[in-house]
């Protein structure tokens, strides 16, 4: 058990050991629920020492916890099994939240405290995302959204040869909801309709962004060999965008691992999708991919005309 901060403790120890240290609350991040000790409030996460364990969705209960049980007085331990690896990561984003502290000075803060913390590379990627969330768990955030898309994405990466059942059974949480079945009410947000049929299919929240990739250079397997094609100002741009699943993409996304995307009311061809990822037209690769052509929507924006909001296309 190392001090942290007052009444802050993280390490690694035996349940017995708790009260005689004057522990009264116990931050757990384990496989396996320690057992229950009178007198202590306990709070587990259940989770393994492994790179594609998700901590990040956790962060803001356990720092809840924590804030608590400082406050109710009597210390708080963060343990795991090794006191190495992810009660330091726990303990890491606890003071990045409550220290306004960026990931490397909280990281530092602790390896300087405790000289064997070193988490492994995952929960380090995770407490970065945190840090661009503005250490807080947004799941509207479009850093969260590819988080989750990721997660669902990596846990089938191994099981590829029984892709096609575990795909029966996706988190209802990665669609969002089709624009069709909610309240249209006007607001900031840009809605995206089928240029054939005008069905509503999108809205800008649902728009994934990535980095502008390196244009015609990244597509070294398609053999091009023009010099002029490769220069930094010939660039590509973005035709598509790529957006997270949306409920009406249920029927079509279950049990395949790649297809087209068709208007659901018109059936005309709006884009594509793959688990494995694709390839954007600026280069980048993106997984997984559910990909939307400019060509085939339409923007719709709310426009303010004479106190009334109408929409443009």
């Amino acid at each position: 058990m190392v001090p942290v901060l007052p009444g802050l403790f993280v390490g690694g120890a035996a349940a017995g050991a708790l009260q005689a240290a004057g522990v009264a609350a116990l931050l757990s991040v384990d496989a396996e629920e320690p057992p229950a000790v009178p007198g202590i409030r306990t709070l587990h996460i259940p989770a393994r020492d492994e790179p594609g364990t998700d901590l990040l969705s956790h962060l803001d209960s356990c720092a809840a916890f924590l804030s608590a049980a400082r406050a109710g007085g009597g210390a708080v331990l963060v343990r795991c099994h090794a006191g190495v690896s992810r009660s330091v990561a726990l303990v890491t984003a606890y003071l990045m939240k409550t220290n306004n502290l960026t990931f490397e000075e909280a990281y530092a803060t602790i390896k300087a405290i405790k000289s064997d913390a070193k988490m492994n590379e995952g929960f380090e990627w995770q407490l970065k995302l945190y840090e661009a969330m503005g250490c807080k768990v947004d799941v509207t955030s479009a850093i969260y959204k590819q988080y989750r898309l990721q997660k669902v994405t990596e846990k089938y990466s191994d099981l590829y040869h029984s892709l096609s059942a575990e795909l029966q059974d996706l988190p209802r949480e990665v669609f969002a909801v089709d624009p069709t079945s909610i309240c249209q009410t006007l607001n900031s947000e840009v809605l995206y309709r089928c240029r054939k049929c005008r069905r509503s299919l999108f809205r800008s929240s649902s728009i994934l962004a990535h980095a502008e990739g390196s244009g015609p250079a990244a597509f070294a397997h398609k053999r091009i060999t023009d010099p002029a094609q490769l220069r930094n100002d010939s660039r590509v741009k973005c035709t598509s965008y790529f957006i997270e699943p949306v409920q009406w993409m249920e029927p079509v996304l279950l049990g395949v691992m790649e297809g087209q995307l068709l208007c659901p009311k018109c059936t005309s061809k709006l884009g594509c999708f793959s688990w494995r990822g694709e390839q954007c037209s600026c280069g980048r690769w993106v997984t997984p991919a559910f990909q939307i052509h400019k060509s085939r929507v339409d923007e719709m924006k709310a426009l303010p005309v004479c106190g009334f909001q109408t929409l443009e296309t």
